[in-house]
C-alpha cells in the first residue's frame, strides 16, 4: 500500500509538473536561465544553441514572421522554410489574401487551388515581407537610464523614447536590417529585436479551399479539424542573396537553415516545440478587466458579427462571384468572432473572475503584511476597478465605433479621397497627380471585391447598431436627419446616403478623378460619405478618445506596478512575458482531451474524417473528386502512419496564440513534424487564463501536406527540393 501511494505522489507530480511547463512562450535568449533543463526532461534532445545561436546557424534562422511592409514589426502569422531554394510554409489562412487577390473567375484559384509547376510561374505579391530573427538583447538598464519613478510621466516617456530610438539606431548601424526595442513584463523590462527583412515573396502552390479551408466557418477553433490549412511560397533575393524589391532579376533566397522534415509522424505523449511570433496575450490581467471583457466587449463584438456574417453568407451563396469577392472578409470577420465566443465560454467555465479576486485577495494579504509594500501597492486593485468603471461607457463607443461605423467599406474608401482635402493652390501639381494615380489605384482594388446590394445590407445593419445602441453624444451629427427627414427609418436614411454619394459607384468615381481639381474639393465634401466619415471620426476623436487615451495611460502605469508586484509575490513561480508580436518558443506534449461530461477526443484525425464529412451540397464539406478516388485506391505513398491510414492533423499541449498561424511544430530532434494553424475552441481563453486540461493547439500533420503537394497537385518537384527524414520502418 504504501509502494502505491508513493507511486501516485510520483505521478501526480510528474504530471502536474508537465502540465505546468506547457503553459508559456518564452524568450529564446532566456532558454537557458528558466526552462531548457525542463526541456530535456520532457524529451528534447537538442541544446539551447540549437535553437538559437547568433554565430552559427540555428532552428531560428528556419522561422519566420509575416509582415505587411507598411508595418514590419507585426507579425500577422508565422512560417518556416523548408528547402535551400528558400521554399516557405504557412497557413492556407495565411496566404488567403494573396491567393484571393490572383483569383477571378477565370482563374479561380480558392476554388481550384494553385500550383506552379516552374518558378517562372510563381505569383509575387505586392506589400508582404518576411522578417527573420537575427539576434535579440536585454536593453532594459538602456532605456531605463537616467530616469526615475519620481519623474512626471512626460519626462519619464520622453527620455524612454530617446533611449529606445538611439538603441534602435545604434544596433543597426551600417547594414539593411531593421530593429525594434518592445517592453516585456508591462514595462519592467526592455528587449531588443534585429530582423532582416525580405520583401519579394510569391506565391507557389495552394491547395483548393475545399482542402485548404475543408470545414469552413463551421469547423474553424473546433476539433475534430480535418483542414488541409497549408500554402507555399518562395522568398527571392538579389544576386547577394539580400533582401530586394520585387524583381525579375532576384533569384530564390539561400538560407541559412531550413527545416528536416520528419515522416515519422506523432504520437501521444511525444515532446513538441512551437516557434513563431504570437501576437498578443494578456495572462495578468486584473478581474475588473476580465469583467468588462467578458460582459460589455466580447458581447457586442459577437452581436454585430453574427449580423455581419449573417448577411455576407446569405448573399455568398446565391452568387459564385459574391462568394470569390467576400471569402477574405467573411474569413477576416468570423475568426474573432467564434474566438470570442469560446473565449467567454472558457473564461467562464474557469471561473476566472473568481480565480482572478481569489489570487488578488491572496496578493492584498502580502501586501498588507509590510509597510513598504502597503506604500507601494496598498491601493491598487481599488484604482484597478475605479478606472475600470468608468472607463465603460467610453470603451462601449468604441467598440460600436470599430465594429460599425470603422469597418464599413464605403467609409474606409472615402478616408483614402479625404486627403485630397489637404491641396489647396499653392499644392504642387506633381503631387497631386501621384495622389490621384494612388486613388484610382485604390478604387480600383476595392471594386474588384465589391458588391453594391451586399454593402447595403451591411451599411444599413452596422448604422442601426450604432444609432440604437449608442448615446446621442457619440453620434455623428448627420444622424439628426435620420429622425428630422427619416422618421426614424435607417433603411431611407442610408438609400439617401447611396443614392446621394458617388462613392458607391464605380463610373462616378472615376469621373471625378478623371477631371479632377482644387475646385472640386468643396463638392467632396458635401459627399454624404464623407460627411458621415468625418463626424464619425470627429466625434470619436473628440468625444471617446480622449477618454481612452487616458485611461490607458493610468492603466499601463498601474499594470507596470501590478505585474512587479505580482512577480515579488510569486518569487517561486517562472513568469513568461505576454506575447507582443516577439520570437517565442513555446513547448509540450502531443495529447487529447476532454471537453466535457462523457466526451473524449483523440489527438489525431485522419483522412477517413474528410470522407465522411463530404456532403456536396455544403460548400465547406464538398470534398474533391480527386481526393476521394485517392482516398479509395489507398493511394497514399510514403506519407500514410505505419498501419497505412492517413493522417491529417494533431493536437499538443503548447501555448499559442494569434501569430502563431503557421509556426513550425517541431519534434524532440528539432524536425518538423506539422503546422500550427489553430486552438481547440474550448481553449481559447488561453490568452488571458491557461489550462493545461483544457487548451490544445491544433496542427497540420506534415504528412498530409507531403501527400496533397505530391499525390493531389502532382507538383513532387517542391517535394523533391526537401529534405525527408524517416527513422522508422513504414509499412
Amino acid at each position: 500500500m504504501q509502494i502505491l501511494k508513493i507511486f501516485i505522489i510520483s505521478f501526480l507530480t510528474f504530471y502536474i509538473g508537465n502540465l505546468n511547463a506547457s503553459e508559456g512562450m518564452w524568450l529564446p535568449i532566456l532558454l537557458e536561465k528558466y526552462t531548457i533543463e525542463e526541456m530535456q526532461q520532457q524529451g528534447f534532445k537538442l541544446s539551447v544553441e540549437d535553437i538559437y545561436d547568433i554565430n552559427n546557424a540555428s532552428l531560428k534562422d528556419a522561422v519566420v514572421g509575416l509582415v505587411r511592409l507598411n508595418n514590419p514589426f507585426h507579425h500577422f502569422c508565422s512560417g518556416e522554410v523548408i528547402s535551400n531554394q528558400g521554399l516557405l510554409l504557412t497557413n492556407h489562412h495565411c496566404g488567403y489574401s494573396q491567393i484571393q487577390s490572383h483569383s477571378s473567375l477565370e482563374n479561380d484559384y480558392l476554388t481550384n487551388g494553385f500550383w506552379a509547376m516552374s518558378k517562372e510561374e510563381e505569383l509575387t505579391n505586392e506589400g508582404i515581407g518576411v522578417c527573420f530573427l537575427k539576434r535579440m538583447e536585454d536593453v532594459t538598464s538602456k532605456v531605463l537610464a537616467n530616469i526615475n519613478d519620481a519623474m512626471q510621466d512626460v519626462y519619464y516617456d520622453s527620455i524612454i523614447e530617446a533611449n529606445i530610438k538611439a538603441i534602435e539606431q545604434d544596433a543597426v548601424e551600417g547594414t539593411h536590417y531593421l530593429a525594434k526595442v518592445k517592453p516585456f513584463f508591462a514595462g519592467n523590462e526592455y528587449y531588443l529585436s534585429v530582423y532582416e527583412v525580405f520583401r519579394d515573396i510569391r506565391l507557389v502552390g495552394a491547395p483548393p479551399s475545399a482542402i485548404g479551408k475543408f470545414g469552413g466557418d463551421t469547423d474553424n477553433w473546433m476539433w475534430p479539424r480535418h483542414t488541409g490549412d497549408f500554402s507555399m511560397f518562395r522568398i527571392y533575393a538579389d544576386s547577394n542573396n539580400n533582401p530586394a524589391d520585387i524583381s525579375e532579376a532576384n533569384v530564390p533566397y539561400k538560407p541559412l537553415k531550413h527545416l528536416n522534415i520528419s515522416l515519422n509522424g506523432v504520437e501521444k505523449g511525444d515532446f513538441t516545440m512551437v516557434m513563431g511570433y504570437p501576437g498578443t496575450t494578456q495572462e495578468n490581467l486584473p478581474a475588473a478587466a476580465v469583467k468588462r471583457l467578458t460582459e460589455t466587449i466580447n458581447p457586442i463584438r459577437i452581436k454585430v458579427r453574427t449580423k455581419g456574417l449573417d448577411i455576407m453568407k446569405a448573399d455568398m451563396n446565391t452568387d459564385p462571384e459574391i462568394r470569390i469577392k467576400y471569402s477574405a472578409k467573411v474569413a477576416g470577420m468570423s475568426n474573432g468572432w467564434k474566438k470570442w465566443i469560446g473565449e467567454n465560454r472558457g473564461l467562464k467555465k474557469l471561473d476566472a473572475i473568481d480565480k482572478k479576486l481569489a489570487l488578488e485577495k491572496e496578493f492584498m494579504q502580502w501586501v498588507n503584511n509590510d509597510n513598504n509594500r502597503k506604500e507601494e501597492y496598498g491601493t491598487i486593485l481599488e484604482q484597478y476597478e475605479n478606472l475600470y468603471h468608468s472607463i465603460t461607457p467610453y470603451q462601449k463607443a468604441a467598440t460600436y465605433f470599430y465594429e460599425t461605423i470603422y469597418s464599413l467599406e464605403l467609409n474606409d474608401l472615402a478616408s483614402s479621397f479625404y486627403t485630397l482635402t489637404e491641396f489647396d493652390k499653392t499644392s504642387n501639381s506633381e503631387a497631386i497627380e501621384k495622389r490621384i494615380k494612388a486613388l484610382k489605384n485604390t478604387v480600383e482594388k476595392h471594386f474588384k471585391n465589391y458588391n453594391l446590394t451586399t454593402d447595403k445590407k451591411l451599411f444599413t445593419a452596422f448604422i442601426e447598431f450604432y444609432y440604437n445602441d449608442i448615446s446621442n453624444p457619440f453620434h455623428p451629427e448627420i444622424f439628426e436627419l435620420i429622425n428630422s427627414k427619416f422618421k426614424g427609418n435607417i433603411e431611407k436614411f442610408v438609400d439617401y446616403i447611396f443614392s446621394k454619394s458617388m462613392f458607391p459607384d464605380h463610373d462616378k468615381i472615376n469621373a471625378f478623378l478623371n477631371r479632377y481639381s482644387i475646385s472640386k474639393n468643396k463638392s467632396l465634401l458635401k459627399d454624404p460619405i464623407i460627411i458621415l466619415y468625418s463626424q464619425a471620426i470627429n466625434n470619436y476623436r473628440t468625444n471617446t478618445y480622449p477618454a481612452l487615451a487616458s485611461f490607458k495611460d493610468e492603466v499601463a502605469n498601474l499594470h507596470k506596478k501590478y505585474t512587479k508586484g505580482l512577480r515579488e509575490f510569486q518569487k517561486d513561480k517562472t513568469h513568461f512575458p505576454d506575447a507582443n508580436s516577439t520570437f517565442r518558443i513555446a513547448y509540450g506534449q502531443i495529447d487529447d482531451y476532454k471537453p466535457r461530461d462523457a466526451v473524449a477526443y483523440f489527438h489525431f484525425t485522419t483522412l477517413e474524417g474528410i470522407i465522411e464529412k463530404d456532403n456536396p451540397d455544403i460548400y465547406d464539406y464538398d470534398v474533391p473528386d480527386k481526393l476521394k478516388e485517392l482516398y479509395n485506391a489507398s493511394n497514399f505513398g510514403k506519407y500514410s502512419n505505419t498501419d497505412g491510414i492517413m493522417p491529417v492533423c494533431f493536437t499538443a499541449s503548447n501555448h499559442t496564440t494569434g501569430g502563431n498561424s503557421g509556426s513550425p511544430i517541431l519534434n524532440a530532434y528539432g524536425q518538423l513534424i506539422g503546422i500550427n494553424f489553430d486552438r481547440n475552441w474550448e481553449g481559447t481563453m488561453s490568452d488571458i487564463m491557461y489550462d493545461p486540461n483544457m487548451c490544445r493547439n491544433i496542427s497540420l500533420d506534415i504528412r498530409y501536406v507531403l501527400f496533397i503537394v505530391d499525390k493531389f497537385a502532382g507538383a513532387k518537384h517542391l517535394v523533391d527540393e526537401m529534405n525527408l527524414i524517416q527513422t522508422t520502418k513504414h509499412k
